[in-house]
């Protein structure tokens, strides 16, 4: 059973899916569709934000830790106005010329370390994660099983693969003998 805080908001609950096991931590807020894996976390101080349009996916055995933003839309702070509009506003249709959006998806045993930001239009492959305080630029380049981190994120170095995959093995073993 997962374990939800009831301190977090959630804008689309009808879209707000959590896996078995998985923790969603006090004080995190999420405006898109969230599809969330088994085993996974989300610490305290997290926001998903870009409208029921968008879809954020965590996979399984991943984690966001603390104040970790992804935003599945933005605005372009260059070209167009930064500002909610009134509903009325785009009757005849979009104002905002430039509007940065598109899904953000974590694949399984997918990290992103305290206060870092990911942009809109991101995969994130299986087994790659990200270090504290980095910046992910949209549609960034990754590859799996690889650590990232700067501003904007850049490589550092392979993740080790056979060690995650035989702890996760391992888990797997304990489960089926009834010992998770």
């Amino acid at each position: 059973m997962p374990i939800v805080s009831k301190n977090i908001r959630v804008r689309h609950p009808e879209h707000f899916n959590v896996g078995e096991h998985s923790i969603v931590d006090d004080f995190c807020y999420f405006s898109t569709r969230v599809q969330i894996g088994e085993f996974s976390h989300i610490a305290s101080g997290c926001s998903v934000a870009g409208g029921v349009a968008r879809l954020f996916q965590l996979g399984s055995y991943c984690s966001l830790s603390s104040g970790v933003k992804v935003w599945c839309t933005s605005d372009d702070f260059v070209n167009d106005i930064v500002a909610i509009l009134p509903p009325w506003a785009e009757e005849r249709g979009p104002i905002k010329e430039h509007l940065i959006t598109g899904d953000v998806i974590m694949a399984n045993f997918t990290a992103a370390g305290a206060n870092s930001v990911i942009m809109p239009q991101n995969r994130i492959p299986e087994g790659t994660v990200i270090g504290s305080l980095s910046f992910v630029p949209s549609n960034f380049d990754f590859e799996p099983w690889s650590v990232y981190a700067g501003t904007p994120v850049r490589f550092i170095k392979r993740r080790n693969k056979e060690g995650v995959m035989r702890q996760f093995s391992t888990i797997q073993e304990r489960m089926a003998q009834g010992r998770i």
